[in-house]
């Protein structure tokens, strides 16, 4: 089993704090995405699993072995950059076999190893080019290749495909789970876009600051965050936020000039909230309203409205059919109470209704 345990693990320069205390258990088999704005942690977390950073403090588990002081060679571990860091004077398939001969493995298995890889990923046509007569997608292939003939207990994934343009990232997405489902190994991958997170995860791992701040399956996060930071990173686009009074069972929001009903604990009488309400969620009032639309944003099936409110606010709302919105155009709101999120505005907690 190649199951990952971190336990209250820690990680300092000197002084500086970057990852505080964290505590996670990746079950085997598991495809786990750490996922965050820039600076969370999550590259350095992933690098000390790898034992490329020293873990401060705190105990690190594979498969349950004690690998908080191994050297990275011992984890069994393997990982795939953002760079591909191909030699570029060998072939794919010297590429791909490269590290099992310097561990002098006999040539016969380092063959059949780099051949079941190639099935994989589909690379028999390219296995004697050299990278430079490979697109960007094809030489990511090839060093998740790599990989894949070290026979390693984990994958680690560093944003592996933000050197890609938009049509490759979403091939290689395809490529990345199609693996993980034909192998069934541990994957730990780490990317800023939540969009990868949701379409790859088995578990996301949302960090900020060094800190998790909620972890769960993709449509768990999505449905139930458990604050504001999660609500609005998890989902594209974000979640709106407008400010909101708390009155007696019910929810003043100002920016639609509309009270909304809700069950809410009688402590929050008078309480200034915070009110998350989705853009899938949101429909356009045909009776219209006090909300300017500034800006439009058309991809042929869906279309993005950007709205500004008299408060300042600005909100936004997805749209699909052929009645859309203009810029300019004054409309209202509607939508479901029960899509309604609300958090408190101090803690930034949600409030459970």
């Amino acid at each position: 089993m190649s199951g990952v345990t971190l336990n209250n693990v820690v990680k300092k320069y000197g002084d500086v704090k970057v990852i505080h205390g964290i505590n996670l258990e990746i079950e085997h088999g598991e495809f786990c995405v750490f996922v965050g704005p820039s600076g969370c942690g999550k590259s350095t977390l992933l690098r000390m699993v790898a034992g490329l950073e020293e873990t401060t403090g705190g105990t690190m588990a594979i498969g349950g072995r004690d690998v908080t002081r191994m050297d990275p060679s011992e984890r069994g571990v393997a990982m795939v950059f953002q760079t591909y860091a191909l030699y570029p004077h060998m072939t794919v398939k010297e590429n791909m076999g490269f590290g099992l001969k310097m561990n002098r493995h006999p040539k016969k298995e380092i063959n059949k190893k780099v051949a079941e890889a190639t099935r994989i990923l589909k690379l028999e046509d390219y296995l004697d080019r050299k990278p430079a007569a490979l697109s960007g997608g094809q030489r990511q292939r090839v060093s998740i290749g790599r990989a894949i003939v070290r026979g390693p207990e984990v994958f680690l994934f560093d944003e592996p495909l933000s050197n890609l343009d938009a049509e490759l990232r979403v091939e290689m997405r395809v490529e990345i789970a199609r693996l993980h489902k034909e192998i069934g190994a541990t994957m730990i991958y780490v990317t800023h876009d939540q969009v990868e997170a949701m379409t790859l995860a088995d578990k996301i791992v949302v960090l900020r600051m060094g800190i998790v701040e909620q972890f769960g399956a993709p449509m768990d996060l999505y449905r139930s965050p458990d604050n504001k930071f999660v609500a609005g990173f998890i989902g594209s686009p974000a979640m709106n936020f407008m400010n909101g009074v708390v009155g007696d069972n019910l929810i003043e929001v100002t920016a639609l000039k509309m009270t909304v009903p809700v069950n809410i604990a009688p402590a929050y009488n008078g309480k200034s909230v915070s009110v998350g309400l989705r853009p899938e969620h949101l429909m356009i009032d045909p009776k219209g309203g006090a909300l300017r639309v500034d800006l439009t944003e058309s991809l042929g099936g869906v279309s993005y409205a950007y709205l500004v409110a008299e408060t300042g606010e600005r909100i936004v709302i997805e749209e699909r059919g052929d009645e859309r919105v203009s810029e300019g155009q004054m409309v209202g709101l509607i939508f479901e109470n029960k899509r309604l999120y609300l958090f408190d505005a101090e803690t930034e907690l949600r409030i459970q209704t």
